[in-house]
């Protein structure tokens, strides 16, 4: 382990001696400007009329629409109404063909004013931890399911989430990463589509969509921040995403 490693891993509050390789305690994994054309307005207005059925929603993802093209749809999204309160959307920010992508649940008010996901405190704390387990924030690919923040920080609601879905989709199936770090009880229980408590999802490896992406449930680092005697569990499911990671080939 590196020096920049150990020094992350003080900061996150988390024991040097957690890196072990062979801790047993440790568990293991198991499982953009919208162009003009007439075809792709049609595709998009598709995928914003409708959702997965999964979600009790009839809509399907904005199919066919590249990284600039998708972008741009979000930017000019008025599906909802989050949009008459927002100062920008917050599509998303990282490499576009990350190993990893990390989902959180909506932007908040310091996201909103910047344009990006998870910066602030909660932010620097992700970045620790991404480097903990060897990875530059760079190098991930990290986004919201609501691409709006909510008044007042308050809890997405399903319609919401429902809505705004489709894009999420579709920057996972540009992206296919080997593995999706779902950060916090909301973006986990809408991913995974249960109302499980947090605690209980955590642990183990899930799949998400059709392709079985594994996906790894964790806690917010908003939350790691109110209860720092949560971050050895979130080492744990750090240490499960990286060996994903290295894993899938």
């Amino acid at each position: 382990m590196s020096a920049l490693q150990q020094r992350y891993l003080a900061e996150m509050g988390i024991p040097v001696w957690r890196l072990r390789a062979n801790d047993p305690a440790r568990p293991l994994p198991v499982e953009a400007e919208r162009e003009a054309s007439t075809g792709n307005e049609a595709k998009l207005a598709a995928a914003q009329e409708a959702p997965a059925a999964s979600r009790g929603v009839e809509a399907a993802p904005p199919d066919g629409l590249d990284w600039e093209q998708l972008a741009l749809a979000v930017r000019d999204c008025t599906r909802c109404g989050l949009h008459r309160g927002r100062t920008q959307t917050v599509f998303g920010v990282g490499r576009r063909d990350a190993d990893l992508m990390i989902i959180g649940e909506a932007p908040g008010a310091e996201e909103d004013r910047q344009g990006e996901p998870f910066v602030g405190r909660a932010g620097q704390l992700l970045n620790a931890m991404l480097t903990a387990i060897g990875f530059a924030r760079e190098e991930v690919y990290i986004a919201n399911i609501l691409k709006c923040r909510p008044p007042n920080n308050r809890d997405p609601q399903p319609s919401e989430q429902a809505t705004c879905t489709p894009y999420l989709d579709r920057q996972i199936e540009l992206i296919e990463p080997k593995a999706i770090l779902a950060l916090g009880r909301i973006a986990a229980q809408w991913l995974l589509q249960t109302d499980v408590p947090i605690g209980r999802l955590r642990g183990q490896v899930r799949q998400y969509g059709a392709a079985g992406i594994p996906l790894v449930v964790s806690y917010h680092p908003a939350y790691l921040l109110r209860s720092p005697l949560a971050k050895s569990k979130s080492w744990q499911d750090l240490c499960v995403v990286r060996d994903i990671v290295s894993q899938v080939e």
